[in-house]
């Protein structure tokens, strides 16, 4: 069939799609914005019509007649907005990155396939509810024939293939669930962090690095010697785990990871904030419900906004790109939106190997042998390699070190049924109530969540959800003999955690917080020590508890909020009149009211402080040097408190030695913004900076006229890790690492009025307008409405797509 014809076809469709026994009550509306020509696909194995339409802001809205469609038509869409990113994904994650790429990705593809789901898929797809083997099955399906139609019209591909000539590979269902690799995962890289520093100064010393909450006294667990940890025991898992990366010079060569370096504090890593308001708190009379996860910032974004509408399932809101469903939105009756509840899910198990056969450790009184699985990896232009994967009753082998007869294996929850990360939200997509809510939590796998909840009634809650192993005898903060003497026995369920429902405060905030209630046994369910600094949990409710009556407007300017709590206590103790730095200068930044615009002065030389200068040099002043070459920053809490009680730290003369350590490094700090920023203070920004590049992952291995067209960026950035306004940075260029990836704050009942921004755009294809549209907005905390009904949805229509049955 010709254009011609195609273009002739749209309207008697579309006019068919408006007869159809539809999925909503209200009739279209004539659409106020000018509309691109419509599109038309023949899509197989779809059963009836479904309308797409996109709007100004890139959002699609998916009309159907059957959930099987709508899931359907998720996955073609997906792959027609995003297929280059979710290709990578699905390549990472199965280990055929090699296929595409060549020999140099092998030893990825090796690692990812140690971190495959490889139970039992039966289970596997009950753990998720009735809807989740259809709903990946029809999304896969819709993926291939997005696939499929481009083979037909080559032209299309994205550009991405061209340059990297390949094809994107056609997906399994099982694939959705099975890769489970690209989760937020806690906490392997800090056992071994800590385990390093117990080796070299003691294990308390580690408290430095991360200040356990609440306090808590850890040892080295019985039979293991952290100083007998290989230095790159956590290759293979950092492989494992990290995203596809393509270096400059080389475009097929796998990077070093980082082995022993330094592991990044928990407030420098990815984390959230929420909140839901009470109706009695709002000036809506309507509860009002935000979110704004925090993640890594490429382009296009790690989330992807989508409007699914078929009988029974009405649901708005962002989820991952590469999955069917959203995880944070509302379905027209609930609305729901996650942080990370920071529990234990990983440990690092240690094995004596037979020295005469390392096919065999020691389990109990006798030996056992490592179980392999033997597969082939294709690779591009050359035989496939075979290669062996080990595993010991605990998990993947990640390490043997031949020398010391050891070998090194991971336990994780998330290689459990029912764990692929945010894939349990099809469990309370159609829930009505809190308490349907909270029994879809129950059993929720992965990543660990707090969930703030509200709904049209006037109801708020919190649940959090997050598969917890039961440890026998130890509390998950070291690695442990893989003897037997340190097993898992089970796991806690939803019911044996803390919730809350309509609390008197009338709101309720999580961001990545330790959150458990003052009663909960930690002693007795150690399920977790590392939590991220609560500052911005503070900030956020003394703003709600301040406010008598909050807005959709005023959580939206919340959401942007750079105030820093620690810059205040920390710039309070600043001596008077010591050091280098001029009297001006000093009295600037004592003046300082803590936030960190992209326009003060007083930001960037605090932030060069703190960072630079301030925490290493805390860190050499009350450690060793042995100790202190392990830790680049302090625990950020910990730095405030000791600061400001300084006789447990630096001894006699405590308050003079943290006077001179203020002093000293804020003259280093002084003369480096200086150099950084020039010689005039009154004319230092922080967003001259700190900048924000969403980077595409082909930007370090294209010329520099594609790589302006690729990325997105830089863009002036303000705030810190400690800040609402989340922005983890690097220290030694102050590149933007991290931050809110999506903001939503949700008019619950009025859905209409709710607001949201993804970012830099919704589309992954750089030619396209919706690739950095929304980049703007983000960057100066704006937002654009949310669309949930039909009228409204219209209203702003920009793109209309139909997809029919290929019979």
């Amino acid at each position: 069939m010709n254009a011609s014809t195609l273009r002739s076809l749209w309207i008697p469709i579309a006019f068919g799609l408006a007869a159809c026994a539809s999925v909503t009550d209200t009739p279209t509306q004539t659409s106020a914005q000018p509309l691109s020509e419509p599109r038309l696909y023949f899509v197989p194995d779809l059963n009836r019509p479904v309308e797409l339409v996109e709007d100004r802001w890139g959002v699609p809205h998916i009309y159907a007649n059957s959930t099987e469609d709508v899931f359907l038509a998720q996955g073609f869409n997906a792959a027609r907005e995003r297929l280059f990113q979710i290709d990578l994904w699905h390549r990472r994650g199965l280990g055929l990155l090699s296929e595409a790429f060549g020999a140099a990705y092998v030893e990825q593809d090796t690692a990812a396939r140690l971190f495959l789901y490889r139970g039992d898929m039966d289970r596997e797809w009950a753990s998720y509810g009735p809807d989740a083997r259809m709903a990946a099955t029809r999304f896969a399906a819709g993926v291939n024939a997005y696939i499929d139609w481009l083979a037909r019209n080559p032209d299309s591909l994205p550009e991405e293939f061209r340059r990297l000539g390949y094809a994107p590979g056609h997906w399994r269902p099982e694939d959705v669930v099975r890769i489970r690799s690209h989760g937020l995962s806690a906490n392997l890289s800090s056992e071994v962090a800590r385990a390093r520093m117990a080796c070299v100064a003691g294990v308390e010393a580690d408290q430095v690095r991360v200040r356990l909450r609440p306090e808590w006294h850890t040892r080295v667990p019985a039979g293991f010697d952290p100083c007998a940890l290989p230095s790159d025991v956590l290759r293979t898992y950092q492989l494992a785990t990290q995203a596809v990366v393509f270096t400059r010079g080389a475009l097929h060569t796998v990077p070093a990871v980082d082995e022993a370096g330094d592991v990044p504090g928990i407030d420098e890593t990815e984390g959230s904030n929420n909140w839901t308001i009470a109706p009695a708190k709002t000036t809506t009379g309507r509860p009002i419900l935000a979110n704004d996860p925090h993640r890594l910032h490429p382009a296009p974004s790690l989330r992807y906004i989508v409007h699914l509408s078929a009988p029974g399932l009405d649901v708005v809101g962002a989820g991952e790109p590469a999955q069917p469903g959203i995880s944070m939105g509302h379905n027209g009756t609930i609305a729901f939106g996650l942080t990370v509840f920071h529990i234990d899910q990983e440990d690092l198990y240690a094995y004596e190997l037979d020295p005469n056969d390392h096919g065999r450790y020691r389990y109990g009184d006798g030996w056992e042998a490592l179980r392999t699985v033997r597969e082939q990896v294709p690779v591009a232009g050359q035989p496939a390699r075979d290669i062996a994967l080990w595993f010991t009753r605990h998990g993947p082998v990640i390490k043997i070190d031949e020398a010391r007869h050891r070998a090194y294996a991971v336990r994780s929850a998330w290689q459990e049924p029912g764990t692929a990360p945010y894939y349990g939200s099809l469990r309370f997509l159609r829930a009505r109530s809190f308490a349907e809510f909270k029994g879809a939590m129950r059993n929720w796998g992965t990543p660990s969540e707090n969930q703030v909840y509200a709904d049209t009634r006037g109801n708020i809650g919190w649940v959090p959800g997050g598969l917890a192993p039961k440890r026998r005898g130890y509390d998950g903060l070291l690695p442990v003999p893989g003897d037997g003497r340190y097993e898992w026995e089970g796991f806690y369920s939803g019911d044996d955690l803390p919730s809350a429902y309509n609390p008197p405060a009338g709101f309720i905030a999580t961001a990545n917080q330790m959150n458990l209630p003052p009663d909960f046994p930690h002693a007795q369910k150690p399920i977790g020590f590392e939590w991220a600094n609560p500052s911005r949990y503070q900030r956020i409710t003394d703003v709600l508890a301040s406010t008598p009556r909050s807005s959709v407007a005023d959580s939206v300017r919340l959401q942007s909020d750079r105030l820093s709590l620690p810059a205040r206590q920390l710039v309070a103790l600043i001596p008077a009149a010591q050091g280098e730095v001029p009297e001006e200068v000093r009295t600037m930044l004592r003046s300082w009211d803590g936030i960190e615009e992209v326009d003060s002065a007083p930001a960037a030389l605090f932030e060069v402080w703190r960072r630079r200068y301030l925490g290493p040099g805390f860190v050499k002043a009350v450690l060793s040097p042995a100790a202190a070459s392990l830790i680049s920053q302090p625990d950020s809490a910990l730095l405030v408190d000791a600061l400001e009680h300084p006789q447990a730290w630096f001894g006699e003369d405590a308050v003079a030695k943290r006077d001179r350590l203020l002093s000293s490094t804020l003259d280093a700090a002084y003369a480096d913004t200086a150099r950084l920023l020039g010689p005039r203070p009154n004319e230092w920004r922080w967003g001259n900076l700190l900048r924000t590049v969403f980077e595409h992952p082909l930007g370090p291995v294209v010329d520099e006229a594609t790589r302006a067209r690729l990325n997105v960026g830089p863009l002036p950035r303000g705030g810190s890790e400690l800040t609402v306004n989340a922005s983890s940075f690097r220290s030694d260029d102050f590149r933007h690492t991290a931050g809110p990836s999506f903001r939503m704050v949700l008019d619950v009942g009025n859905w209409d009025g709710s607001r949201a921004v993804n970012t830099p755009g919704q589309s992954g294809k750089p030619g396209s307008r919706h690739y950095r549209d929304l980049a703007e907005a983000w960057s100066t905390g704006g937002t654009f409405p949310l669309a949930y009904s039909r009228p409204f949805v219209e209203r702003n229509a920009e793109r209309r797509i139909f997809l029919v049955p290929a019979h």
